[in-house]
């Protein structure tokens, strides 16, 4: 007599006897399986492009390192204006003046011993200067230095007197028959005493000022040498008209 398990497996057989697989049954399951891992790479690489597409563009300059974008849309600001202003020229100077004694329409009789035409002057028109050190370099520093004042520049010097006469600085001088007025100009450098001055009335269209460095007046034993060589000098000045 067949046992339990062997009519079951009995049944179980007549029942399914009916059932054949289709012949391409085994094919058909390959390709579902090749074009389901298709349509999952063709997934991936979409959702790729369009993280790509929706990123700024970017260029490796070095290994691990991105620059700006290579294409922006923004636009450049314009170059900024330089609003500098140029710097002035260099005035015409007064050409050649040999020792430096006579220069536009005034001669300078008297220099304190030393001093030697520095070969630099400048010439305004109606104002004009030269000055004199130890070496005659015209890049050196001045010792003594002339500056006049013709036509329309005398109201210049006269109203730096008048504004150091109200101040209270300076003194009124006679040079000769003519008038003068001494005073020491601002501070110099590093706290140093200013510019002794000494300007002359030398008529009425014609105004000279005589400065002495600040440095080069320190070689004198006191203001009152400085001032007498001031003097000296203005009392030989001497114009052609």
């Amino acid at each position: 007599m067949p046992t339990l398990e062997e009519r079951l497996r009995q049944i179980m057989t007549d029942e399914t006897a009916h059932l054949h697989a289709a012949p391409d049954l085994v094919e058909r399951v390959i390709r579902s399986s090749r074009r389901r891992r298709r349509q999952g790479r063709l997934a991936a690489l979409a959702t790729s492009l369009a993280v790509v597409a929706a990123a700024p563009l970017y260029v490796a300059v070095a290994p691990g390192a991105m620059q700006a974008p290579a294409i922006s849309e923004t636009p450049l600001p314009p170059p900024p204006i330089d609003d500098t202003p140029p710097l002035p020229s260099e005035p015409p100077s007064l050409g050649d003046l040999g020792d430096g004694r006579e220069f536009g329409h005034v001669k300078v009789g008297y220099l304190p011993d030393g001093l030697r035409w520095s070969h630099w002057s400048a010439d305004l028109g109606d104002r004009y200067t030269t000055a004199w050190n130890y070496d005659g370099d015209s890049g050196g520093f001045y010792c003594v230095q002339i500056h006049v004042y013709e036509g329309a520049a005398v109201q210049m010097a006269d109203d730096q007197v008048r504004a150091h006469r109200d101040e209270g600085e300076g003194r009124e001088v006679a040079v000769g028959d003519r008038s003068g007025y001494l005073v020491v100009e601002g501070v110099g450098e590093d706290g140093m005493e200013g510019t002794p001055t000494l300007t002359l009335d030398m008529g009425e269209r014609r105004r000279v000022s005589i400065m002495f460095s600040p440095t080069y007046a320190k070689k004198f034993p006191d203001a009152t040498a400085v001032d007498h060589e001031l003097i000296r000098i203005a009392e030989g000045l001497t114009a052609d008209h």
